[in-house]
């Protein structure tokens, strides 16, 4: 009984692991061709951006004409004075309409437009990943709903059995897993 409990409890730490740490590409402004100069502030990039969620690993997606634009990566410096001369990193499409860009590390990510004026007139970005640990810790928490017994209060516990077989047949995965989650945490 005992090893049916730790094989679940170390499928559910296993599948909540593997579930939130799913790299996802996110396509900027949550639309195809949304590199643009903005119309409005509420229809600035950084509104969008404010109201999503950047994790380490997750990349972001453009979509726009490579021959009217490009996404340049500068620092916050460049990004404030919409320096287009010393870019980190310039980003073109490469001849296939998107750029994509990896989220490495947690922080602030600044990214203005190649082409000149755009940046003066709003056509910027800024995204902050979260760390590990932030994001691991803001994600939902789910128990499991108490079982009849412990509705009923305490009781005496059996005696425990050798156990040498729960260890060979996966407990030994869940002591595994726990050993990972706390490394992580």
């Amino acid at each position: 009984m005992a090893c049916n409990f730790l094989r679940t409890v170390a499928s559910v730490l296993l599948f909540i692991l593997v579930t939130f740490s799913e790299a996802r590409e996110l396509l900027v402004g949550g639309k195809s061709n949304a590199w643009k100069i903005p119309s409005s502030q509420s229809d600035s990039l950084n509104h969008w951006a404010e109201n999503s969620r950047f994790l380490i690993g997750d990349s972001l997606v453009w979509e726009y004409d490579e021959t009217k634009d490009s996404v340049l990566q500068v620092t916050k410096r460049d990004y404030v004075t919409c320096n287009t001369s010393t870019p980190i990193e310039t980003y073109n499409n490469s001849g296939n309409n998107t750029t994509k860009v990896k989220l490495e590390r947690s922080g602030p990510y600044y990214f203005i437009s190649g082409e000149e004026g755009h940046c003066e007139k709003g056509q910027k970005l800024i995204v902050v990943v979260m760390s590990t640990k932030h994001h691991l810790h803001r994600r939902p928490s789910f128990s499991p709903a108490p079982s009849p017994a412990e509705l009923e209060g305490p009781s005496i516990a059996p005696a425990p059995s050798s156990g040498v077989g729960c260890l060979r047949g996966g407990g030994f995965l869940g002591v595994g897993l726990g050993a990972l989650l706390l490394v992580v945490l």
